[in-house]
């Protein structure tokens, strides 16, 4: 398994990924509820690729991907060191380690950008994202409470971050 920075020709692939992991019930969207096209995430991954601040890595086997891990940044002078991390990996996937070399990949990625904080939020009841999270150095820093609205079922959030020191 490699891991690498998404290129536009991964579009299709990707959104048909995203959509899967979507339907394991928590990430932020709804199964189905995001309406992306392979030509709009073609469009996103090339602006990503012009923005040192942000990347989309992919974790992919056999010319399949298994994996993905959205790093976004932003511009503004006081959080230009923070990044925010949102994550999916392909049901058959999950468990093999794919989160893990990811979250790898990041940290080099963000040690190459002088990258201080990452950040991220998880269900509280997504145990498998809370185990390899902390597994990763995340630390728990806070409770989003009624943070979601899923099934008509208020759902509360840890808000959760890896502070680099170097």
């Amino acid at each position: 398994m490699i891991i690498r920075e998404a290129i536009p020709a991964d579009a299709e692939q990707l959104t048909g990924l995203i959509a899967e992991a979507e339907s394991s019930g928590f990430m932020m969207f709804d199964p189905g509820e995001r309406k992306i096209t392979a030509e709009q995430m073609a469009k996103r991954i090339s602006s990503m690729e012009e923005d040192e601040s942000s990347a989309i890595l992919l974790a992919e086997s056999a010319g399949v991907l298994a994996g993905y891990l959205f790093a976004i940044g932003n511009s503004l002078q006081r959080t230009s060191h923070i990044i925010y991390v949102a994550i999916g990996i392909c049901e058959k996937n999950r468990g093999q380690g794919v989160g893990t070399k990811l979250f790898t990949q990041l940290d080099q990625w963000a040690k190459e950008r002088n990258v201080r904080r990452i950040e991220l939020t998880v269900m509280m009841k997504n145990r498998a994202g809370l185990a390899l999270y902390q597994k990763m150095g995340y630390k728990i820093e806070g409770i989003k409470k009624n943070s979601l609205l899923v099934d008509r079922e208020y759902i509360d959030e840890y808000y959760m971050a890896k502070v680099n020191r170097s």
